[in-house]
């Protein structure tokens, strides 16, 4: 029986890397054996993210479309209430007043 795969475009997601070790938060755009393709931003610097965002900074927030190669990925979880947790969408929805999808679209061309 084939593994259905809970991933779609669009979705929000953390994604664990290894060597070295990094936790990236973002909207995943693709996802293939090669890798995994989104928007997102890395988590080490959490708090000043929101504190930027909620103070109208957001330029000065590191958010980028990247590739990650699939030989880096430890792990993928969708960003989701765990254990009683928020996610992290939820956390930044509360934390900005912004809704973090929307913060994570596609930049204008």
């Amino acid at each position: 029986m084939p593994l259905a795969m809970p991933f779609r475009s669009g979705d929000l997601v953390v994604v664990v890397l290894h060597g070295p070790r990094e936790r990236i938060w973002g909207r995943l755009l693709g996802l293939d054996a090669a890798g995994i393709a989104l928007r997102g931003l890395d988590l080490s610097p959490w708090e000043e993210v929101l504190s930027l965002v909620r103070t109208g900074q957001t330029d000065q927030v590191a958010l980028g479309t990247r590739f990650l190669p699939m030989h880096r990925v430890e792990a993928m979880y969708l960003d989701e209430p765990s254990s009683g947790a928020p996610s992290l969408s939820d956390t930044f929805r509360d934390r900005t007043g912004q809704d973090a999808a929307a913060f994570l679209a596609d930049p204008p061309q």
